[in-house]
């Protein structure tokens, strides 16, 4: 089988992974928590990212913050930060791209980036540059990364892994064996709990018992995507690294909640307007327009109240939305009832330039309309997002997401550095600049 191939490296694919991503960036820009139990996610109330100090006292992802404080009466809970995050995730990606040209961006604390026949120009054997890459990451941006080098994703993917926190795995094709020997096959990305207890019906426990199975087998006994899997574990590279990154949407949608919980059916309206405003102008900013909707409203309880409508004409324009919503809000709001997010769905995306005209000039005035809204878009481009909004959403724009203790602000809201403004910020001076 290909893992038994005398050639280590027939493609060189390396997986970044972010230690604790968000709770370390939250140590790496106030170095004073360095060593110290750090929850993220108290605007939400529940644990979202935990330093390993933390993970060590037991605090888990989703926990809620009394059950924190139980287990972990030193925790340190901060309320997440994502801009900073984000900033710190953009960094990560140009620190890689130094290397490398190719690089997925996979998600907000991770990607993947291409080695292949780097080693002439690097001066580097690939080991050599994945441990380059991970000094420069850790020294630039004051974190630590767990890293997987071998010759597909699946199986740099477990390499990233093996060593948690701060580790690098290189696994050499022909090395391949006694690491998926050693996986069980739940653990292999890509395989989930159904899958797992499908595999192990067949007496396939571990990923190497997977790919060991005959290829016909494999074919007959699973779909597409398993067969994929099985062959990247068998060394053959079939997911690509994907370095122009996402160039449309299916869908897009927004959610937010909101506390304390609302009965307040204006209140409510605002935040789902607000939400509309948000969808819409992601959709202008990547040329779609949508001809049906969802939205729907979440009460304290967890229970969701939604409708889904079919527009006259695809639109990004939120009054277009809004002006159906308006009419089947009063059938979903139930009053006395507490009510605590609201979101929008924008289904069945396509390209604005090809909306067809309709008979009664709606599209011709929605065209106008998103026009107009180009030039709002600029001026938010230029002062801060929601610089200019619809009165509709003006409870929600006036309103805190959260009031108490969840309301707490991330330091980077509250210390403004010089020529900032709150929707306006300048990028974050990270280690390694001046």
């Amino acid at each position: 089988m290909a893992w038994g191939s005398p050639r280590s490296f027939p493609r060189a694919i390396l997986h970044i992974d972010g230690d604790s991503f968000f709770a370390s960036c939250e140590v790496a820009k106030d170095l004073r928590l360095k060593g110290r139990p750090v929850v993220t996610g108290k605007e939400r109330g529940i644990a979202s990212s935990m330093s390993y100090e933390a993970k060590r006292m037991g605090v888990k992802r989703g926990m809620i913050l009394s059950d924190i404080l139980k287990v972990c009466p030193d925790a340190i809970i901060l309320p997440s930060d994502y801009e900073t995050y984000s900033l710190f995730s953009n960094r990560m990606y140009e620190i890689v791209r130094r290397y490398s040209s190719a690089v997925e961006e996979y998600s907000i604390d991770e990607c993947f980036a291409d080695l292949t026949g780097l080693r002439q120009k690097l001066r580097m054997k690939y080991p050599e540059m994945a441990a380059r890459i991970k000094k420069d990451l850790e020294v630039e941006l004051g974190m630590t990364f767990s890293m997987g080098l071998s010759a597909t994703k699946v199986l740099a993917k477990l390499g990233s892994r093996w060593k948690k926190p701060d580790g690098l795995t290189v696994i050499p094709l022909h090395e391949a064996k006694p690491f998926l020997q050693k996986t069980p096959a739940i653990k292999v990305w890509g395989i989930g709990p159904n899958t797992a207890g499908y595999l192990d019906k067949f007496g396939i426990k571990t990923a190497f018992d997977f790919a060991a199975r005959e290829e016909r087998w494999v074919k007959e006994s699973l779909s597409k995507p398993g067969y994929e899997l099985w062959r990247e574990l068998n060394g053959e590279v079939v997911s690509e690294i994907d370095a122009v990154g996402r160039e449309t949407y299916q869908s897009i949608s927004k959610t937010k909640t909101f506390t304390p919980p609302s009965r307040d059916p204006k209140f409510v309206f605002s935040q789902l307007s607000k939400n509309i405003e948000n969808a819409c102008i992601k959709a202008r900013r990547w040329g779609l327009s949508t001809p049906e909707v969802f939205f729907f409203l979440k009460t304290q309880d967890f229970k969701y109240h939604s409708c889904e409508i079919k527009l006259s004409h695809a639109t990004c324009v939120p009054q277009d939305i809004l002006k159906v919503v308006t009419d089947y809000f009063p059938q979903i709001f139930r009053p006395r009832t507490l009510y605590r997010a609201t979101g929008i769905g924008l289904l069945k995306l396509q390209d604005s330039s090809k909306t067809q005209l309709d008979l009664f000039g709606g599209v011709l005035k929605s065209e106008a309309m998103r026009h107009i809204y180009e030039s709002v878009d600029e001026i938010c481009e230029r002062y801060g997002k929601h610089t200019v909004f619809l009165a509709s959403s003006f409870g929600a724009m006036t309103h805190a997401a959260h009031l108490g203790a969840r309301g707490d602000l991330p330091t980077r809201t509250s210390n403004l550095m010089k020529g900032e403004t709150f929707r306006q910020r300048l990028n974050l001076p990270l280690l390694g600049e001046v």
